[in-house]
């Protein structure tokens, strides 16, 4: 590309970080890097009514635990500052001037209820309801008349007459036709002087050198808006991206009241996901490497990212499958690492003092490494691991039907003896007496492994068995042996 790319992503400060919103800026970001550009964070926020007040620091927060780096923000500026709509309305204010001046836009002095009434008798008569343009021609005496009675105007874009249509050329969805008939003239400012988002961002997007617009479908009807009033001022127009919607598993949009699905960054990076592997996973939502993998590194996805393979389709959101590429990275990550991820969900559920010791710490990297090949996200660690924090447990199921048969108690008094002569309680030495259990009693394979496992764990599947023994201590399994031994059948 000759042109320096440079693209943003814009979002406003109403909520949390959404996972849609995490793909959009994923997807600028991996488009900035791979042509070498320059990736923009800025905040939207001309709807005041919405904003929320420490929207943004969470919004910053989510992106950097993502690792998604910017080169120009409101964090550390840039040669085209302020990064904060709020922040520009004295620009916004000479173009808007320019348009009202060019005759391009107007003021328009409908009330709230005027425009209420006016769009139900349009419904009434099956007209899709729109601004009818009352106010478009309307001489200074007849606004000095609207004045008079205190009504506080608001700034209308005027629709060309001579334009039947708004085409775009999106590099997604390739031209994409809009007829102005359904679009009317459009509010560019509030009654306020606020300027709404399609002009904001429309003037924002010039100054700051945007080549690429690249966000999720649903703006895809404010292109039409954007594009009319680029040629109003005679402005080239970046390239226009429109990625697919994500849905949910049953193939609906997502709403933010649906509760089958955890929406926001923060709740993975609370749940104890890794930021590496959500990426991962947004990235194959709409987009395709042209290959079956799966996994890949930021390096991997930056050099093979391309728009011709972002998908007209929508995506579906599989949380299973996240789990599972979550799960992947879980398998290589350091110990160390998911030991820190799994600490305040083993606290929050009373199982680790608030005040551990660095042996405490040392034990529970031990049982991290027998689980690492299970977990999925680090709160699942809880329940997994659930056993080794329990004075006692209860024998259901698949393991008292084990415990049943005749020659456990002869295994558990066996093995009771093998580990009274364990001189460190490690898993080499635990090894030890289960093969020296074997040969006394005679009993091997399951008959042999799975009466300790359901004895010492209350589970007939789980981590390596002599790991899991000495983690949970020999008084410990000791005990559990002994209630095992006389189990009631």
């Amino acid at each position: 590309m000759t042109q320096e790319v440079r693209v943003r992503f814009a979002p406003s400060p109403t909520g949390h970080l959404h996972i849609g919103g995490a793909r959009q800026a994923l997807f600028n970001y991996l488009f900035a890097r791979h042509h070498n550009g320059k990736f923009i964070v800025r905040i939207e926020d001309t709807d005041q009514a919405r904003n929320i007040e420490d929207a943004t620091d969470k919004l910053m927060q989510s992106l950097k635990w993502l690792g998604l780096d910017w080169d120009e923000s409101i964090e550390n500026g840039g040669p085209y500052a302020p990064y904060r709509s709020s922040e520009r309305f004295g620009i916004y204010e000479k173009y808007l001037k320019q348009l009202i001046e060019e005759k391009k836009a107007y003021y328009c002095y409908m009330t709230t209820e005027e425009l209420e009434a006016e769009r139900e008798a349009q419904v009434a008569r099956g007209e899709m309801p729109m601004y009818s343009g009352r106010d478009r021609d309307l001489t200074r005496e007849q606004q000095q008349a609207y004045e008079e009675q205190g009504i506080q105007p608001v700034v209308r874009f005027r629709v060309p007459d001579d334009e039947d249509s708004v085409v775009i050329d999106d590099v997604i969805r390739g031209e994409v036709s809009f007829d102005t008939d359904g679009i009317g003239d459009f509010v560019i400012a509030r009654s306020d002087g606020v300027p709404t988002y399609n002009f904001a961002v429309v003037i924002d997007d010039y100054l700051m050198k945007i080549s690429h617009v690249i966000r999720g479908e649903e703006h895809l009807s404010n292109a039409p808006r954007q594009a009319l009033l680029y040629n109003a001022y005679g402005l080239e127009q970046p390239r226009f991206a429109h990625a697919p919607l994500i849905l949910n598993e049953d193939r609906q949009k997502m709403s933010k009241r649906d509760e089958t699905i955890m929406q926001f960054v923060e709740q993975y990076r609370d749940s104890g996901y890794l930021p590496e592997a959500l990426l991962n996973f947004l990235a194959l939502l709409g987009w395709s490497p042209g290959s079956e993998e799966e996994i890949f590194t930021m390096d991997e996805l930056i050099e093979k990212f391309s728009l011709d393979r972002v998908s007209k389709a929508p995506a579906v959101f599989d949380k299973d499958k996240l789990a599972w590429v979550n799960n992947r990275y879980m398998k290589d990550a350091d110990p160390e690492r998911l030991t820190d991820l799994v600490i305040p969900h083993l606290q929050k559920a009373d199982q680790l003092d608030e005040n551990y010791t660095n042996e405490d710490r040392e034990w529970l990297k031990k049982l991290v490494e027998i689980y690492q090949e299970q977990m999925h996200y680090a709160e699942e660690f809880v329940e997994l691991t659930s056993l080794f924090f329990q004075s006692t447990i209860s024998y259901e199921g698949d393991a008292r039907t084990v415990l049943s048969d005749d020659h456990v108690p002869e295994v558990m008094a066996s093995f009771s003896e093998q580990l009274n002569n364990v001189e460190t309680f490690e898993a080499p030495e635990i090894k030890k007496a289960i093969k020296a259990t074997q040969k006394e009693t005679g009993h091997k394979g399951k008959q042999l492994f799975m009466p300790i496992r359901a004895a010492v764990t209350g589970q007939t599947h789980g981590p390596e068995l002599p790991q899991a023994i000495a983690l949970l201590g020999k008084e410990t399994v000791q005990a559990r042996l002994e209630e095992a031994r006389h189990l009631e059948k």
